[in-house]
């Protein structure tokens, strides 16, 4: 269960960086987390690499 089922961030068929999905989950997380909580997610997201990145996305995030 991700810590933030509510964000539900699209994924699928996209084909982008971590600057991109970074994007994404800023926008679809906009009204639902604070701003500590994002910092918190976008720290984790980045400390690693690109398969590191997918799955913060999936631990914080509902993907589809």
């Amino acid at each position: 269960m991700p810590k933030y089922p509510e964000v539900k961030v699209q994924l699928t068929g996209k084909d982008g960086n971590i600057f991109y999905i970074l994007g994404r989950c800023k926008n679809a997380s906009r009204g639902k987390m604070t701003n500590e909580q994002f910092e918190e997610f976008s720290k984790d997201l980045m400390s690693g690499d690109y398969n590191h990145a997918l799955n913060t996305v999936q631990e914080y995030f509902t993907v589809s």
